[in-house]
């Protein structure tokens, strides 16, 4: 199998195998010949010799005999030709038969090879309360198989696996709680993933802080298509993980672990899936977040896992509370991606991949949200009369503005919203443009934070600059990125520039060129924060990490009919842990 291991500067942190895609067919073919000969014999010397007593001359009996005498001659190369094609058809017929036989009993066994596959339970643990009873092989109907124990690809499992292997991956996000029921053969050493069932509740574990319970038993829809798709056969050898990620880091360690035990005990008590013993319910670290988000995305590109090295495809996943950035720099000037918890070495396929990677907490969707409105706010509470009429000017308020209201240039014009945090105000929005929201961006971005290694992106992170080491590979954008763009009709394949003249549009209130579009027009007036949004995704993508304006991102949701994002590589590193069935 081939061997992933995750190495953090430069210790190990985890190990995923990775699986390709293969097919296996046999056709049986039966050949059964039948040879027919004949033998013709002739009596044409008796009949002759008869016909010619009472003959009246014997000169004329002695030419005729000696005609007949040389006529044999004459054919005996037929007769030899008949023998010759009697023999070769006779060992022509008895090798084809011990052939056939031979068919017959290779096709038995394997029969009985995957008869036993399939039945053979005598290895699989004993976990908790579940209990194993070995089926007759007598009974045995192939054809009454469930699909989902049965591969498109193969037949025959590799040596020691299970043909068929189910995983679930519970991503309990800041804003709602998503299920992937993973599905994989072992039609080869490594897994091949044949399909994946999505699902989603709102709202995440976070929104519990004080009701550990409640929390826990918010997963229960998503557990319930666990176990409406995953054979019950296969419940005791299906590991389930549940990885947590900005939402609940934020919450502090002292709830958050209220959580995640109350969690863990409800799978434990009341689901028959085995947790993954090692950070089974975890808060996930955001490093490995987007780690196994880069291994999702290359390996549904088969740029991973392959016997030749490919070049590999960035990643940027904008969660809501946090965001992520990797890629594997080029350094064809000789120089070296800088030491530090930047650099992650992965070795994957008998290849090692030297990747950057930074996970930025706070700086996802819904905490820049809170992060631009509590700028101006604050930047507002602290002027003094005379100041407040330039920043009036500044962020393009032409409003009559309240005492106790508070003007946004990210907001549409005459918007207002109720805000707090240690204290409480008003919003009104001003309607006043992308380039007066996006001064706003970029001071929550942080551009001039002292940088202790150079170069830096925003917010004193060093980064190798994408123009310079990663300039032509692809780069894919998903969750919030691809959320906020797509429904505005924007192709899967665009440049910075397309996305700041969308913006544009949007924070001009220019709506009306989407009219076309029914989903867009009711998207856009439902969200009053999409200025906001597009401002900040637009500014995190061109101030923050520094794109080119003529770069082209792709958008995904999915890849060949898989979520993108962080879980599958989870996945594929749970399955590395063990050997979770022996056979199915």
């Amino acid at each position: 199998m081939d061997q992933l291991e995750l190495i953090r500067d430069p210790r190990p942190i985890s190990s995923v195998h990775s699986g390709r895609r293969h097919s296996t067919s046999s056709d049986e073919d039966t050949y059964n010949p039948t040879i027919h000969s004949r033998r013709k014999s002739s009596l044409a010397l008796e009949k002759a010799e008869g016909g010619f007593k009472g003959a009246a001359s014997l000169e004329k009996k002695a030419t005729f005999r000696m005609t007949l005498a040389n006529k044999p001659r004459n054919r005996m190369w037929l007769r030899s030709i008949v023998l010759l094609l009697t023999i070769f058809g006779l060992i022509y017929f008895f090798l084809q038969e011990d052939q056939l036989n031979l068919n017959l009993e290779s096709d038995a066994e394997v029969k009985e090879e995957i008869t036993e596959k399939v039945h053979d339970t005598s290895n699989i643990p004993i976990l908790g309360d579940v209990h194993v009873t070995k089926p007759s092989t007598q009974d045995i109907d192939n054809s009454k198989i469930s699909p989902q124990l049965k591969s498109i690809h193969c037949t025959v499992s590799h040596p020691g696996r299970p043909l068929i292997q189910y995983a679930l991956m519970i991503d309990a996000g800041s804003t709602g709680s998503r299920i992937h029921v993973y599905r994989f053969n072992y039609c080869k050493e490594s897994p091949e993933l044949e399909d994946e069932i999505f699902n989603y509740t709102l709202p995440g574990l976070s929104a519990y802080p004080n009701d550990p319970l409640a929390a826990a038993k918010s997963l229960d829809s998503l557990l319930d298509v666990a176990l409406k798709n995953v054979p019950p056969e296969l419940y005791h050898c299906t590991p389930v993980a549940v990885k947590a990620t900005a939402g609940l880091r934020m919450l502090g360690p002292s709830k958050s672990e209220r959580i995640l035990e109350a969690v863990e005990n409800h799978l434990k008590e009341n689901y028959p899936f085995p947790i993954v013993p090692k950070d089974g319910v975890v808060i996930m670290d955001g490093k490995d977040e987007g780690v196994y988000a880069w291994i999702t995305v290359n390996y549904l590109l088969e740029r991973i896992g392959k016997s030749k090295k490919f070049s590999t495809a960035a990643i940027f996943d904008l969660g809501g509370g946090s965001t992520q950035i990797v890629f594997e720099p080029e350094m064809d000037d000789g120089t070296v991606l800088e030491f530090g918890e930047h650099r992650y070495e992965l070795s994957f396929g008998g290849h090692v991949y030297v990747l950057y990677q930074h996970s930025y907490l706070h700086y996802g969707l819904m905490e820049a949200r809170k992060s631009m409105k509590k700028f101006i706010a604050d930047l507002w509470r602290s002027a003094s009369n005379e100041d407040k009429s330039g920043i009036s000017e500044m962020i393009g308020s032409d409003l009559d503005i309240k005492e106790d209201h508070v003007p946004h240039p990210c907001l549409p014009k005459n918007y207002t919203e109720k805000f707090s945090l240690d204290y409480e105000i008003t919003l009104i929005g001003t309607g006043a443009g992308h380039a007066q929201c996006r001064f706003v961006t970029e001071q929550v971005l942080n551009k001039d934070k002292t940088c202790q290694l150079s170069p830096c992106a925003f917010d004193g992170i060093y980064q190798p600059p994408l123009k310079d080491t990663f300039s032509v590979q692809d780069i894919y954008a998903f969750s919030y990125f691809y959320d906020r763009v797509n429904p505005l009709g924007m192709p899967s394949e665009f440049s910075l520039k397309e996305l700041r003249d969308l913006t544009d549009s949007i924070c001009s209130g220019n709506i009306e060129q989407f009219s076309h579009l029914p989903e867009a027009m009711k998207e856009i007036r439902k969200n009053p924060h999409y200025c906001m949004d597009l401002t900040f995704i637009y500014g995190l993508l061109h101030i923050g990490y520094e794109i080119p304006l003529e770069r082209e991102l792709k958008i995904a949701k999915k890849i060949n009919d898989i979520e993108t994002g962080w879980c599958l590589g989870a996945a594929i590193a749970v399955m590395d842990q063990n050997a979770w069935c022996k056979s199915t």
